[in-house]
């Protein structure tokens, strides 16, 4: 085996536009793939390409014997759309290195924070060629797309994919001085509702009055999803809603949780009342109901004075531990009917969905009693490798958005995820300009070495 540069290997990975979405980028979603499949062969892994009807997924083997722990340790090869491409200070698929940190499209999602594992894994099986450990890297291409394909893949290949514990960078971590451990994501639906009146567009001269206009009846109803405090005003929403524990709230009071600041960095005026909670706590641990999108009627310059034939609405809801995304879709789908005047008509299309996500650090007043000893051990030897690297324990955070896959994991194996945050506010996810802290991936390397062989025991 010969180890790489990790820093010129992710260099190379961005090189490859992999853009899932847009089948115009398939020489570099191929690129890329094959990149971190030479990557792997050459640690001496077995390496295996699963078709799928859009992107293939990468899983990479090494065996030894069945009484050793087995660590799975995911990552995703596409990126998002570099657009627009006019924001980027230099071009988005051309790494380059500025005051220690390397910028290019998915630099920081996820080919940067991906590489931190392969490369400590490398640099783990130089040291130690015996190393008793079954790692297994499970790298798929549609992540940026909703992973369609990657349920049929894991159901097939369960049994060889199923291990004690994933390993995983695709969350946040507060800064670069302060890392966290995501303990929680929350889940999602989402709808679009559509709201019909007249068979087209009417002179608002001389039908209003007379006609119920649908952006009137969807302002309506979307106004009535909601309680003056903010919470949604759907009957049943918040019942399978976990308690919140002791423990969680105490570790997003270590945030430091400066509000004046908070609101000054979005440029609002002012927060929801929240149920009781801060705004620091309710975009962690309460679901929501948002509207993402309104339209209807004339959207030119200056005036059109009709009554639109129709309107729309684009809705998520965010959906914390123990809710149902099937249950809760349920109950907004009825709540819109309901409340819809019966002088328009209503069209309510399923958008995509995934379950929440949960998993309780070891030694915490409510830690599973069977709880996987393996998964203990490598949340133990996190909170260790971290303090050590960083010089500072990590923080165990829930995170307000969703990575529907780790609850797919969870699901379809039974297996609980560590979650090790490699990105920062900082790295413009999804935005032109998106880049990555090198010595956070220096250290973050120094991080998954030493989860890894706590785990293994050396």
């Amino acid at each position: 085996m010969r180890m790489f540069d990790p820093v010129e290997a992710v260099k190379e990975f961005i090189r490859h536009p992999s853009v899932s979405t847009d089948a115009q980028f398939a020489e570099g979603m191929e690129g890329a793939r094959a990149h971190v499949v030479g990557l792997l062969k050459d640690m001496g892994l077995a390496v295996e390409v699963i078709a799928t009807p859009l992107h293939p997924v990468v899983i990479a083997k090494r065996r030894g014997q069945p009484d050793w722990p087995h660590v799975v340790i995911y990552g995703h090869y596409d990126v998002q759309p570099a657009d627009p491409l006019d924001l980027w200070e230099t071009p988005a698929f051309e790494p380059i290195i500025r005051e220690g940190r390397l910028y290019g499209r998915g630099a920081a999602d996820n080919k940067g924070p991906m590489m931190v594992h392969i490369a400590a894994a490398a640099r783990l099986l130089e040291k130690h060629p015996d190393l008793p450990l079954n790692l297994t890297f499970l790298i798929e291409g549609e992540e940026e797309i909703g992973s369609p394909s990657f349920a049929e893949v894991l159901a097939n290949h369960a049994e060889d994919l199923r291990g004690d514990f994933v390993l995983l960078s695709d969350t946040q971590s507060p800064s670069t001085e302060q890392l966290a451990l995501t303990v929680a994501l929350r889940g999602i639906v989402s709808l679009e509702v559509e709201v019909f009146g007249p068979k087209g567009d009417l002179h608002s001269g001389l039908h209003g009055g007379a006609v119920y206009n649908p952006i009137q009846a969807l302002t309506e109803i979307c106004a009535s999803l909601h309680n003056a405090d903010g919470s949604v005003a759907i009957p049943g929403f918040y019942d399978a809603v976990a308690e919140v524990e002791s423990w969680e709230r105490e570790e997003i009071d270590k945030l430091g949780n400066d509000l004046e600041a908070y609101r000054d960095s979005i440029g609002v005026a002012g927060f929801l009342p929240g149920r009781g909670m801060s705004p620091f706590e309710v975009t962690r641990l309460l679901p929501t109901l948002e509207f993402n999108g309104i339209g209807g009627g004339y959207q030119g310059m200056g005036e059109k004075t009709i009554i639109p034939s129709r309107a729309f609405a684009k809705i998520t809801c965010r959906l914390v531990a123990n809710q149902d995304p099937v249950e809760i879709e349920r109950l907004v789908h009825r709540a819109i009917e309901d409340r819809c005047p019966p002088e328009v008509r209503l069209k309510i299309r399923r958008g995509h969905a995934g379950g929440p996500y949960r998993v309780v650090p070891p030694d915490r007043a409510n830690t599973p009693a069977d709880q996987n000893a393996h998964l203990a051990t490598a949340f133990r030897a996190a909170e260790s490798a971290i303090a050590h690297i960083f010089g500072r324990p990590p923080l165990y955070l829930s995170e307000g958005g969703s990575v529907p896959i780790i609850s797919e994991i969870n699901r379809v194996l039974g297996m609980d995820c560590v979650m090790l945050g490699m990105f920062t506010p900082l790295d413009n996810l999804h935005a032109p300009n998106e880049g990555f802290d090198l010595e956070l991936f220096r250290k973050g390397i120094d991080v998954s070495e030493r989860i890894l062989a706590g785990v293994a025991g050396v």
